[in-house]
């Protein structure tokens, strides 16, 4: 099982950008599926990308699409998302987590089950 650990996060005003981190340790990070999901107070966590085990195979939610961009670097064991654009909206405890692909070769946002370890998440709000 892999530890993951995000960073990253912090204030920011409405259109501004932040890039968040999530550094893996443990085996074989390069077979996992890592998912990028977000809570704010009071509502419901939200998958926000998803990634496979290759750079080229990405999702998104409808509310990032064209804003957020989701990547890895295998070779540092880490996975990144780069928000752009940001609205107060966005405004969340952002956790990444790995999915170990037993289920499927494609990431989803939609069956949080498949998703093992969670990091601890870091807070990103956006305000004027």
């Amino acid at each position: 099982q892999l530890q993951l650990v995000e960073s990253g996060g912090g204030l920011v005003q409405p259109g501004g950008s932040l890039r968040l981190s999530c550094a893996a340790s443990g085996f074989s990070f390069d077979t996992y599926l890592i998912g990028w999901f977000r809570q704010a107070p009071g509502k419901e966590r939200e998958g926000v990308s998803c990634i496979g085990r290759r750079s080229n195979s990405t999702n998104y939610a409808d509310s990032v699409k064209g804003r957020f961009t989701i990547s890895r670097d295998n070779a540092k064991n880490t996975v990144y998302l780069q928000m752009n654009s940001l609205k107060p909206e966005d405004t969340a405890v952002y956790y990444c987590a790995s999915d170990p692909g037993w289920y499927s070769n494609l990431c989803t946002l939609n069956i949080e089950a498949r998703y093992e370890s969670w990091g601890p998440g870091t807070q990103a709000t956006v305000s004027s």
